[in-house]
């Protein structure tokens, strides 16, 4: 069963991404926004994919204030989850925000919020773990 963290600030959001993930894609959802316990799921080797939010509000490492491109590009950096896919999912969609915050996050792929399309959503999640 493909496992996914998801990285969410917003509970109506990970709450939504959760049933989606879980009753169409038969996934398994574990959520957080606790940067130290998203870094320790993914140095644990138990996850396939991460979906991260860009816009963090309440998300801190090291005493500091982080967003999803600073968490991302800790992963990228580190040697045992620098392999696992990360999938921004923002509501950053103005022309150009896509290639900027890829380029700058280092995040495998990009799925702009609200997710309208759910079966697509599941599809595209599927079609990058596999």
């Amino acid at each position: 069963m493909n496992k996914v963290l998801i990285v969410e600030d917003d509970p109506i959001n990970m709450k939504v991404f959760a049933k989606i993930l879980t009753k169409r894609g038969g996934m398994e959802v574990k959520g957080t926004e606790n940067v130290d316990e998203v870094i320790a799921i993914a140095q644990s080797g138990n996850v396939n994919i991460i979906l991260m939010d860009v816009s963090l509000g309440n998300s801190y490492y090291q005493g500091k204030p982080v967003d999803g491109i600073k968490i991302t590009q800790l992963l990228k950096a580190d040697e045992k989850t620098k392999n696992i896919p990360v999938i921004l999912v923002t509501a950053h969609a103005m022309q150009g925000d896509k290639e900027n915050l890829l380029e700058e996050s280092g995040a495998d792929a990009y799925i702009s919020k609200p997710i309208v399309d759910h079966q697509n959503f599941v599809n595209t999640i599927k079609a990058i773990i596999n």
